[in-house]
C-alpha cells in the first residue's frame, strides 16, 4: 500500500556516513581490535545521536515500520537491558541466590575480608566493553529501519556491501595467489571469519540479482532465450561478475565451513523460495541457481575447491581440538546456567575449565551458541536466539507474501545470509568479530524491510 510522501528518515550525510561505516567496519582487521572496535562503536553511536536530536527537533518522523517490527525491537531492548543488569552492583546475598558460583568466586576473592556490593559479571571491564557494542549493534538495527525507508536506500545499502564484498574479494584473491600456501583472508586476521563475511556480502548480491529478474513468465522457449541473452548483456552482467569474484575469493579461504555454509544455505533457500514462489518466475530462479553452480564448478577447477573438500575429509578430532573446547565451554555454562559469567568475560572465566588440559589461551570457545550460553546464560540466550528466529521468520513470511521484485530478492537475502551465519556459528566465533556482527544486524533489518516496506511509494 503506497504511503504518502515524505523526506527520507535522515539527511544525505546521516545516510552517507551510515554506508561509510557498513564498508570501513571490515577493513581494520574486521574491527577486532579494541581501538577498531571502540571506533565503530562511536561512530554508530553517534549517528544514532545525530538522528535523535533530529527527531527531537521535529525534522524526522517515526517510520511504520518501528511499529510493525516491535517484537524484534521489544527482544532488543530487553537484551539490552540485560547486558547492562550484569553491570549493576548486588549485594552479595542476591548474587548468591542469582549465581552462586560467581558468589564463591568473589568471596574466594575477598578472603578475609568479605565483599560488598558485586556484579553477576566476573569481569567488568570487558562486559562494560561487551554492552557498549551490543548498544551499537541495536543502534545500527534501528537506524537501517528508520534510514532505509525508500526504495533507492535500499538498494544503495545492499550494494554498499556488495561493493564491500567484491573489494575485500579482489584484495583477498590476489594476496591469496600470491603466498606461498595460496590462502585467502582479506583484511581480516582469520580466514574463517573472511570467510563469513563474504557469505553475508554473497546473500545480499544473490538476492538483488533475483530482484533484477524479470516477473515476466516466458511463452515459449524462444522467447526464454531471448529474455535470457537480453539478461546478460545489460549491466546486471557487472553484479553477476561481482558475483564470481566473491566466490573465487571465498574458495581461496579454504574455510571448510565457511564454503559449506554457503552452499548448504543458498541450496536450502533456493529451495524454499521455489516452493513459496507463487508468483514469482521460477525458471528464472532455477536459471540463477544454476548459474551459481556453474560458477562453482569452473571456479573451483581452477581455483582450489578440491583443496577444500579434501581439508574436509581429512577433518579428525585427532588433528582439531574444537570438540574439546566446547566441551570445556559446555561445563563452563553448567557453572552459570541461568545469567551466565557476563558477556565478554569468556578469556578470563575459561581458562578455569582448560588450564589443566591445553597450554593454549583461549579467547573464544569457537562456537557462538555455547560462547554466548556461557556469558549471558539461558535467559540471554533465549533473547539472542528470539530475535533470530523472529527476523528470519519476518523473511520467510516475506518470501511467501509479497510480489514486488526487490523485497523478495532482501527476503532472499536475509534468509539465506541468516542461515549460514547460523550453520558457521556451530564451530566458529564470527558474530564475535565486529564486522561480521554489523552486517548480520543488517540482515536481520532487510528482514522486517522485506516483509513490511510499501510496494510502491508516491
Amino acid at each position: 500500500m503506497a504511503t504518502p510522501h515524505h523526506r527520507p528518515n535522515g539527511g544525505p550525510w546521516l545516510f552517507a556516513f551510515y554506508l561509510a561505516a557498513l564498508v570501513w567496519a571490515p577493513i581494520p582487521l574486521g574491527s577486532n581490535r579494541a581501538w577498531a572496535g571502540a571506533l565503530l562503536a562511536f561512530w554508530i553511536l553517534a549517528l544514532a545521536l545525530w538522528w535523535i536530536a533530529g527527531r527531537i527537533g521535529g525534522k524526522r518522523s517515526l517510520p511504520p515500520i518501528l511499529r510493525q517490527a516491535r517484537p524484534m525491537l521489544l527482544c532488543a531492548l530487553l537484551w539490552l537491558g540485560y547486558v547492562w543488569l550484569q553491570l549493576l552492583p548486588l549485594p552479595i546475598g542476591i548474587l548468591k541466590l542469582l549465581s552462586p558460583q560467581a558468589a564463591r568466586w568473589y568471596l574466594a576473592a575477598a578472603a578475609p575480608d568479605a565483599p560488598g556490593a558485586v556484579a553477576l559479571t566476573l569481569d567488568r571491564y570487558a562486559t562494560l566493553e561487551a554492552a557498549c557494542r551490543s548498544t551499537a549493534y541495536i543502534a545500527f538495527f534501528f537506524m537501517s529501519l528508520v534510514l532505509l525507508s525508500s526504495r533507492d536506500r535500499i538498494r544503495f545499502a545492499a550494494y554498499a556491501l556488495i561493493a564491500s564484498g567484491v573489494l575485500q574479494a579482489l584484495y583477498g584473491a590476489s594476496i591469496g595467489l600470491q603466498s606461498p600456501e595460496g590462502v585467502a583472508s582479506g583484511t581480516f586476521a582469520n580466514r574463517n571469519h573472511y570467510a563469513a563475511y563474504l557469505v553475508m556480502c554473497l546473500s545480499v548480491g544473490i538476492g538483488v540479482l533475483i530482484a533484477s529478474l524479470s516477473g515476466a513468465r516466458s511463452a515459449s522457449w524462444g522467447h526464454f532465450f531471448r529474455s535470457l541473452i537480453q539478461w546478460m548483456i545489460t549491466p546486471k552482467m557487472a553484479l553477476r561478475l561481482g558475483l564470481v569474484i566473491m566466490v573465487i575469493a571465498l574458495v581461496l579461504t579454504r574455510s571448510r565451513m565457511g564454503n559449506s555454509s554457503f552452499f548448504i544455505s543458498l541450496l536450502i533457500t533456493g529451495a524454499a523460495g521455489l516452493l513459496l514462489a507463487k508468483h514469482a518466475t521460477r525458471s528464472m530462479v532455477v536459471l540463477l541457481l544454476s548459474l551459481v553452480a556453474i560458477d562453482v564448478f569452473i571456479v573451483g577447477t581452477y581455483f582450489g575447491t578440491q583443496r577444500v573438500i579434501e581439508r574436509i575429509a581429512q577433518s579428525s578430532a585427532q588433528s582439531e581440538d574444537r570438540g574439546e573446547l566446547s566441551t570445556y565451554a559446555l561445563s563452563m555454562w553448567r557453572d552459570y546456567p541461568v545469567f551466565g559469567s557476563g558477556l565478554g568475560s569468556f578469556p578470563v572465566v575459561f581458562p578455569h575449565y582448560s588450564a589443566q588440559a591445553t597450554a593454549v589461551a583461549y579467547t573464544h570457545a569457537h562456537n557462538d551458541y555455547l560462547e554466548f550460553a556461557a556469558e549471558v546464560g539461558v535467559i540471554g540466550s533465549a533473547l539472542l536466539g528470539l530475535m533470530v528466529v523472529l527476523s528470519y521468520a519476518a523473511a520467510l513470511r516475506a518470501q511467501y507474501l509479497r510480489r514486488d521484485p526487490l523485497m523478495r530478492g532482501l527476503s532472499f537475502a536475509a534468509m539465506m545470509g541468516i542461515l549460514a551465519l547460523m550453520i558457521h556459528s556451530a564451530v566458529d566465533f564470527s558474530l564475535q568479530i565486529p564486522a561480521n556482527a554489523l552486517s548480520f544486524m543488517l540482515l536481520l533489518a532487510f528482514a522486517w524491510i522485506s516483509l513490511y516496506h510499501p510496494h510502491s511509494e508516491s
